[in-house]
C-alpha cells in the first residue's frame, strides 16, 4: 500500500506549498510603503510560477491572504486585494498560454464582488491547463476549513469514515475542484518558522523548509535550491527506509 502511494505521488509530480512571507519587511527596510513590498512579491510569484514545471512541480499552492489577515490595517488589506485583482487581469492570458490552471481556495463571501468575478473568470478560462495547477489561498484558514469539512461529514448518512472521503469534503469546504492533496514540500520565506494555519491536514507528512530570504527576493535559483534539498531528504512516512524502498 505504501509503495503504491509513493508511486501515485511520483506520477502526479510534486505538490509544493509556499507561505510567501516578508513583503512588508522587505519594503520597510528600503524605506518604502508596505504595499511596495506586496507589488514586488507579485513579481516573485510570476518567477516561481514560470519555473515550477521545470522542477517537477505539478501543483503549487501559494498562501496569498489568510483569514487572520483581515486584522491588518484596512488600507493594507484593500491594497492587497486590489493588487490581486490586477495580477489576475495581467496574468490570466499568460496562464492560458502556458497551460497553468488557476484555482482559488478559501472563502469567497467576504471578497469584493469585482474580485470574485475576476477569480471565477480566471478559473473558467484556465480550466484546461495541464502543465501546472496553481492554487492561490485567499481568505483561507486551515482550522476553519477542517471544521467545515467535519460539519459536512456529520451531516452525511452514517457510514465508514475514511481519509479519502474527508479529503474530498475538505476540498469542497475550501472551494477546491479536487480532493485535498498531500503537500510534499512546504516552504516559508521571511525567516519565521511556523505554519500559520496553512494546509494543516495536507501537510501531515510534508517536508518543511524555512528560509530567511524575503519573498520579493525569492527567485528561480532559490526554488531550485529548495527542491534540491527536498530531493536529498529521506521520506519514510512513518515507516522504515527499507520498507519504503520495498
Amino acid at each position: 500500500m505504501l509503495q503504491r502511494a509513493l508511486q501515485i505521488v511520483e506520477d502526479e509530480g510534486l505538490h509544493v506549498a509556499i507561505i510567501m512571507d516578508g513583503n512588508g519587511r522587505w519594503a520597510e527596510r528600503r524605506g518604502l510603503p508596505r504595499v511596495a513590498g506586496h507589488r514586488a512579491g507579485g513579481e516573485a510569484v510570476r518567477r516561481v510560477v514560470e519555473a515550477a514545471p521545470d522542477f517537477g512541480i505539478t501543483t503549487l499552492t501559494l498562501y496569498a491572504f489568510s483569514s487572520d489577515n483581515w486584522r491588518r490595517p484596512s488600507r493594507e488589506v484593500w491594497a492587497l486585494l486590489r493588487l490581486l485583482h490586477r495580477y489576475l487581469r495581467a496574468e490570466t492570458e499568460k496562464c492560458v498560454k502556458h497551460g497553468v490552471r488557476v484555482n482559488f481556495v478559501g472563502r469567497r463571501d467576504r471578497l469584493p464582488p469585482p474580485l470574485r468575478a475576476e477569480i471565477e473568470q480566471a478559473e473558467a478560462v484556465t480550466a484546461g491547463g495541464r502543465s501546472l495547477s496553481l492554487r492561490i489561498a485567499v481568505d483561507y484558514g486551515a482550522r476553519d476549513a477542517i471544521l467545515r469539512a467535519a460539519e459536512k461529514l456529520r451531516g452525511e448518512a452514517a457510514g465508514e469514515v475514511t481519509r479519502e472521503r474527508f479529503a474530498a469534503l475538505l476540498g469542497e469546504a475550501i472551494n477546491d475542484c479536487l480532493p485535498a492533496r498531500d503537500v510534499d514540500l512546504l516552504i516559508r520565506t521571511g525567516g519565521e518558522q511556523r505554519l500559520s494555519d496553512f494546509l494543516l491536514w495536507e501537510s501531515a507528512y510534508a517536508e518543511l523548509l524555512f528560509t530567511a530570504k524575503m519573498w520579493p527576493d525569492f527567485d528561480r535559483e532559490d526554488l531550485a535550491a529548495t527542491i534540491g534539498e527536498f530531493r536529498a531528504r529521506e521520506r519514510r512516512f512513518g515507516s522504515l527506509t527499507q520498507l519504503v524502498a520495498g
